[in-house]
């Protein structure tokens, strides 16, 4: 105990509270735009992971969030959604247009398509999260084209009133977009702003008369564009602050008609796939906004994009899973029909391999996609790493099984009339847009730093005042003491994984337990220069992506073994599967983190990087010599 006493005196010394106190570009302010408050426990399974704590609130047992009228509710919209993409939506023909089909568009009015989750008094069907979840995964099953129309006008176009706006806005705006008589856009990237949103250059500012803002800029990359009537726009306004009286620039969210005058747009961009969203730059000249129309309050505009954004991911994950089921559907046609040296396809172990992983990704995804959206209806406000996670996942887990069910099919998985080369096309932006996959892995990686990090400043006040924190100091250091001579400090999976997969709970609660020793220990040795080790965050931030999968199937898999469900076997196969290899890839990922060999392969890869960027190009003299 004298040993881990004394450890936890140097680690609380070293322990600092500004951990992520240099906000460099969108990673650091979504943290603290986003992020619960660090100071209070949270109920969130993957902030408590940077901690190495379980807590299973949110993740154990599977999260039920619908009632029984719900469920019914629900069947009625599954039906004859099926049923519109199978008879009346053209996917291929919407591509060669380039836009949604008029009848299409019409058909999607009728269904109540454009206001799925505005209240019912207000125009809209009024669905709840894992409703919503439920609806769109048909959606990304047949046409992600009209997937980004339906996303880009309610997730994101019009999710702002939805969360911020004032009775009026709603009242006022909402109807008509939830009816599809007026179509929505997000507009928040500029050709100077992507990622890093702090560099927005569009600006408002206030009339004479006080009853405006005057707006003037440009916003690129526009989903829906070209259509909307409604945007909902980020600009950066002059704020005043009342005690010191200086006033600087910050970002502000409005509502914006198309109507007021000033608003145009570009032609539609030609792009590699989701050619039937409307993408358009959007032009603001000298619109008069008024001052009504802000949104969420003068100078909190990235608070209001960020819980924007946070708040429509967990659909992407949703989305996607029914992409993922359409690649395995084709390849498992194909593969049980085609023959080859005198057997099906569907025989041999390599195409095997590739339809047993292609399910096992989707399986993943889906499962993380319900808990979110379960927890987000349950009423869970800390979810924006778990959204984050299924985020990420889900755009690589469907790029994987796109690319495996070409594969299968071979010749004919390149042909247009299969469908596949336009999936390949369509799922390739989900790994851009909404936050880039590699700015979220940040953002999951400090967020829970940043979690964690504020456990040890609380060791660190204990510190002063032992008789004071007996128990806080005790239990610290006889958690450490533990680990120090082979005994697991962690919790346990136990009482509530079915007995079937109790080997992938032991090894899911040791992966946690190792997870927040590695984070620890990362915070000991880099602290706040942490914010600059992004070779070290991505492979903390895959490990938690792999642990939350873990966790996912394992509270899946149990109910369905608990309940007695139809693909219980089968699905304990796939979480089986899932925990043993995740927890190779944690080990081997977290080893990386202080292996020496893995520091001196990041420098070298940071200087290849280098000399590659001040050459222009490849650096190696030709093989021919010229």
């Amino acid at each position: 105990m004298l040993r881990s006493t004394r450890y936890l005196a140097r680690l609380v010394r070293n322990a600092d509270s500004t951990v992520l106190s240099r906000h460099t570009g969108v990673v650091f302010q979504q943290t603290c735009a986003a992020s619960t408050d660090p100071k209070k426990d949270s109920k969130s399974f993957c902030m408590n992971l940077f901690r190495g704590k379980i807590q299973s609130d949110q993740v154990f047992p599977f999260p039920e969030a619908l009632t029984e009228e719900q469920k019914e509710t629900l069947q009625l919209l599954v039906d004859p959604t099926e049923r519109f993409f199978e008879k009346q939506n053209d996917a291929l023909k919407n591509d060669s247009l380039e836009k949604v089909d008029e009848t299409s568009m019409q058909g999607l009015r009728e269904m109540g398509a454009f206001g799925m989750q505005v209240p019912q008094d207000l125009g809209g069907i009024g669905l709840t999260n894992t409703q919503y979840a439920r609806v769109v995964e048909i959606v990304g099953m047949h046409d992600l084209g009209v997937g980004i129309t339906l996303g880009a006008h309610q997730s994101i176009g019009f999710k702002g009133i939805l969360l911020f706006g004032t009775p009026e806005q709603k009242k006022k705006y909402l109807p008509k977009l939830a009816s599809g008589e007026q179509i929505a856009a997000f507009c928040l990237t500029e050709p100077s702003s992507g990622s890093d949103a702090s560099s927005i250059q569009s600006k408002a500012v206030l009339s004479s008369d006080g009853k405006h803002y005057i707006l003037n800029g440009s916003k690129i990359w526009i989903s829906n564009g070209g259509i909307a009537e409604v945007f909902t726009v980020f600009v950066q306004t002059p704020v005043t602050d009342e005690k010191t009286k200086v006033t600087k620039d910050k970002v502000t969210a409005f509502v914006v008609e198309r109507s007021f005058g000033g608003v145009t747009n570009g032609p539609p961009e030609k792009k590699m796939g989701i050619k039937a969203s409307n993408t358009a730059e959007v032009y603001f000249d000298d619109v008069k906004i008024p001052v009504e129309n802000v949104l969420g309050g003068v100078g909190n505009g990235f608070k209001v994009a960020m819980n924007i954004l946070n708040n429509g991911r967990f659909g992407m994950a949703a989305v996607l899973s029914g992409t993922m089921k359409y690649c395995i559907v084709k390849a498992v046609d194909h593969a049980s029909q085609r023959v080859q040296f005198g057997k099906k396809i569907s025989q041999y172990g390599a195409i095997q391999e590739k339809i047993a992983r292609m399910a096992l990704v989707q399986y993943v995804t889906e499962s993380m996609a319900y808990m979110v959206s379960a927890n987000m209806d349950q009423g869970a406000t800390e979810f924006q790493i778990e959204a984050a996670i299924s985020k990420v996942f889900a755009s690589e887990a469907a790029w994987f099984c796109a690319d495996e069910a070409i594969q299968i099919l071979g010749g004919m998985g390149y042909m247009r009339e299969c469908g596949l080369e336009k999936v390949m096309r369509d799922i390739r932006i989900f790994r851009i847009f909404e936050g880039t996959n590699d700015i979220l892995r940040l953002f999951v990686a400090l967020t829970g730093i940043q979690y964690a990090g504020v456990q040890l400043r609380e060791l660190q006040k204990a510190m002063k005042n032992p008789a004071g924190n007996v128990g806080l100091l005790f239990g610290a250091g006889a958690k450490r003491a533990k680990r120090m001579v082979g005994v697991s400090a962690g919790g346990s999976f136990s009482e509530f994984v079915h007995p079937d997969l109790s080997d992938g709970a032991s090894k899911a609660a040791a992966a946690i337990e190792d997870f927040g020793i590695s984070v620890e220990n990362l915070l000991i040795k880099y602290q706040k220069t942490i914010v600059d080790e992004q070779f070290l965050l991505k492979r903390l931030a895959d490990a938690a992506i792999d642990i939350y999968g873990m966790v996912a199937v394992l509270s899946r898999a149990s109910r369905s073994l608990n309940e007695n469900h139809v693909s219980a076997q089968h699905e304990k196969l796939l979480c089986t599967v899932w925990c043993d290899e995740a927890s190779e890839r944690i080990h081997g990922n977290l080893k990386s983190l202080s292996d020496s060999g893995s520091k001196k392969t990041f420098e070298r890869l940071s200087q290849i990087s280098q000399d590659i960027v001040a050459n222009g190009n490849t650096v190696q003299r030709h093989p021919l010599g010229f």
